[in-house]
């Protein structure tokens, strides 16, 4: 599962959703991103970014958030055209790979079931109450070393999913701070360098606060899953079939994330150059 949305920044395009290479089966594209609950995810996703934006601006710009900053955030995390990156670089990332073994997986019965959970369990964290009870119970499990967690952990490694959260947000905080610099906000000598070296130093924190979201959230969604499913689904995942989708889908979100970022990063200097005159 793609974490980097929050706390780090989100992401988005400021351009036009971008062509893509004609080379997939674009009926089976949608088909399939379809069956990843990928609609609903990009709405969650939003929803995240909107909170987000509050904070972000509670803590950056001077006069805190006013109506025209939600108007900017809003128009930043515009769900259709998130959908549309993600589609693109998603369908071009595909191309070449297995798309009928992966849609033979996500259509049955047992992959819809996933999806499902993963989405509801996804929605159900905008709620801090349940975010903070699902890290809870995973530090438990964590320290318990429960069957359950032994198997979670099997499909994090699987997956790679740590390290690919991680090296996602350290890239969406590059590009934030990027924003940052082409918009004039930062002082003088505060070069991409610099940044780059602010963001290595937040390595450690981002790789903790990735770890606790990726066993809390993924531990929470498939609680309900018998072992059977799960173990069917960390077989799926060893697959070329399943490797591909996986690194397909970060590919896809990566782009999207660093995007939004440095859009974010852009609005923040106007924002926070008109409030200081």
């Amino acid at each position: 599962m793609i974490r980097y949305a929050t706390p780090f920044v989100l992401a988005f395009s400021l351009s036009t959703a971008p062509l893509w290479a004609q080379t997939a089966d674009e009926a089976k594209v949608d088909t399939l991103l379809e069956a990843l609950g990928m609609p609903e995810m990009i709405e969650i996703m939003r929803e995240e970014g909107l909170v987000y934006g509050q904070t972000l601006a509670a803590d950056m710009l001077p006069g805190g958030p006013t109506d025209q900053w939600s108007v900017a955030v809003s128009t930043i995390y515009d769900a259709e055209m998130m959908y549309e990156e993600v589609r693109g670089a998603f369908g071009e990332a595909v191309a070449e790979d297995d798309i009928d073994a992966m849609l033979a997986f996500f259509t049955s019965e047992r992959g819809e079931k996933i999806v499902s959970l993963e989405v509801s369990a996804r929605r159900a964290l905008l709620d801090d109450a349940v975010e903070e009870a699902s890290k809870e119970n995973a530090a438990i499990e964590m320290m318990d070393e429960t069957p359950r967690f032994q198997m979670v952990e099997e499909f994090v490694t699987v997956n790679d999913l740590i390290e690919a959260n991680v090296v996602g947000a350290l890239n969406s905080s590059y590009a934030f701070y990027t924003g940052l610099i082409d918009g004039g906000a930062m002082p003088a000598g505060v070069t991409a360098e610099t940044a780059l070296q602010d963001v290595w130093s937040q390595e450690p924190e981002v790789r903790s606060e990735t770890t606790e979201w990726v066993y809390s959230f993924l531990l929470m969604a498939y609680q309900p899953l018998s072992d059977d499913d799960l173990e069917a689904y960390i077989a799926f995942s060893r697959t070329q079939a399943g490797q591909d989708i996986s690194a397909a889908l970060f590919s896809a979100f990566a782009g999207m994330f660093d995007d939004i970022s440095r859009g974010l990063g852009l609005a923040s200097s106007r924002f926070m150059i008109s409030q200081e005159l």
